[in-house]
């Protein structure tokens, strides 16, 4: 069991603006990257990460603006609640395809995301020792932490593969610490950067690693509470995009957020579309109090422009949001955003920045990130309503309602097909979860269609969230 601190900020915040106790369904997968391998039992692995709490915890979650209530500490307690949907230990998923799905609680489902994400350090070397042996040294040649290396033991032990342990990599933190301290160099001041890397790291102990760099460099901020508790640092973090995704509707997710919680709120703007739906709803609801603090989130798309877009009609209507920008940063985009700033005249106190792989994965030896496959943990049923992200970039359209995975056994055809809990499969599949077992021969083309089913389910909610014509202006992508 993990301490109920193990996990994102804004997980917190979300739960308390949301239905804790709501059933919901996340699905974990890979938008890139191959053929993968699942080392793990999954449904063992996700029971070892579920939580604890103890009042100490909720006592220093009070303490930084998180006040969690009844219906949280209720689906804490919910863990013989959760039910897990998984490909066996051992089988092959393909980019696109749901690798495994969690029902339980809402907040509990949603806590487990940040410690969830760092599997896909586990699977990428399982799928490397499966598939590219060869390239082993080359992508996995150090370890960041003992930890991550007997991460790297296990996974070698259970692949019968024989290899020298890797050494570990006593320049990681510094490394870290010098690429903090040169963005903390581009912004100026160390207090407008916080760190948001702990779903890019391969275990616990990396991100604390990375974190004692961050905060050796200036950055005063982190996403990962426990981290936070730790080392003197302050958790921060307000709104994902499953909370916009469980309201159906930016105006309303917003309000829910403001309404909700005593604290200044960060408004997420791209689950739909960023400059035709997110800022407009922003800007409605902080105009009812220009002074409240609020802030907009740009997490997709062409952050240059929008932050052009969103400050020119900010100024039209006497507004002065802050403006928060993450996804993707490194210190080359950050100057190219100071510049727009100073070009802007936009004060450096309502603009700030937040950074992930930059300051875990990209000081790190090894190359098996969370980029290179781009891991996620998407919401896809809330209340068993179908759900989806859209966003404003290409392949970032996640997958509606309980996804499961049909594989081909026979006959020609795509070698998987996303279908939805409950479909039959046809002739030549079967479905890949639970107790099954993998026959199909590796395809490495990995071509994975949708079943009618799901088609239908993403082609109404489009239609739901973007009708056939909008004006110009029209920016959405998906």
């Amino acid at each position: 069991m993990r301490s109920v601190l193990e996990t994102d900020g804004y997980k917190l915040s979300m739960a308390e603006a949301g239905w804790p106790l709501r059933r919901e369904t996340f699905y974990f997968g890979h938008r890139q990257g191959g053929p993968a391998v699942m080392p793990v039992d999954v449904a063992a692995f996700v029971r070892s990460l579920l939580p604890t709490a103890t009042d100490a915890d909720y006592a220093f979650l009070a303490e930084h603006g998180y006040l969690l209530g009844g219906g949280f500490r209720g689906a804490i307690g919910k863990a013989a609640e959760v039910h897990v949907d998984a490909v066996p230990q051992g089988a092959i998923f393909y980019p696109g395809e749901p690798a495994f799905s969690v029902t339980g609680p809402s907040a509990l489902v949603s806590w487990l995301e940040p410690l969830v994400l760092q599997l896909h350090f586990r699977i990428q070397l399982a799928s490397l020792l499966r598939f590219q042996l060869e390239k082993l040294p080359e992508l996995v040649g150090e370890a960041t932490c003992e930890a991550e290396r007997e991460l790297i033991r296990e996974e070698l032990e259970r692949a019968k593969v024989s290899a020298p342990a890797p050494r570990i990599d006593a320049g990681y933190r510094a490394r870290v610490r010098d690429v903090a301290a040169s963005l903390v160099a581009a912004v100026g001041d160390g207090s407008r950067i916080f760190e948001v890397g702990m779903r890019s790291a391969s275990c616990e102990d990396q991100h604390l690693l990375a974190l004692e760099g961050c905060k050796e460099a200036g950055v005063t901020r982190t996403s990962n509470v426990f981290g936070a508790q730790k080392l003197g640092l302050i958790p921060v973090g307000t709104m994902g995009h499953e909370h916009v995704q469980r309201y159906g509707s930016d105006a309303l997710a917003f309000r829910a957020m403001r309404d909700r919680r005593p604290e200044r709120s960060s408004y997420l703007l791209d689950t739909y579309d960023t400059l035709g739906q997110g800022l407009p709803a922003a800007y409605e609801l902080m105009l009812e109090e220009p002074k409240h603090g609020d802030s907009i989130r740009f997490d997709s798309g062409d952050k240059l422009a929008q932050l052009r877009v969103a400050d020119a009609k900010a100024r039209t209507l006497n507004l002065e949001p802050i403006y928060v920008i993450e996804d993707g940063l490194n210190l080359e985009r950050t100057r190219a955003l100071e510049a727009l700033r100073h070009e802007l005249k936009i004060p450096p106190e309502r603009l700030f920045y937040g950074y992930g792989g930059e300051l875990v994965s990209c000081p790190s030896q090894h190359k098996l990130t969370r980029d290179r496959v781009g891991a996620i943990w998407k919401l896809c049923e809330t209340a068993k309503t179908p759900t989806m992200k859209f966003a404003n970039s290409p392949g970032k359209q996640s997958l509606p309602g309980h996804p499961v995975i049909w594989r081909r056994v026979g006959g020609s055809g795509p070698i998987g097909i996303v279908a939805q809990n409950g479909e039959t499969p046809p002739a030549g599949y079967v479905r890949l979860t639970g107790e099954a077992l993998e026959v199909a021969a590796l395809d490495r083309a990995g071509v994975v269609e949708h079943s009618a089913e799901t088609k239908a389910l993403e082609a109404s909610l489009t239609a739901k969230h973007f009708p056939p014509y909008r004006g110009p202006g029209h920016l959405h992508s998906a």
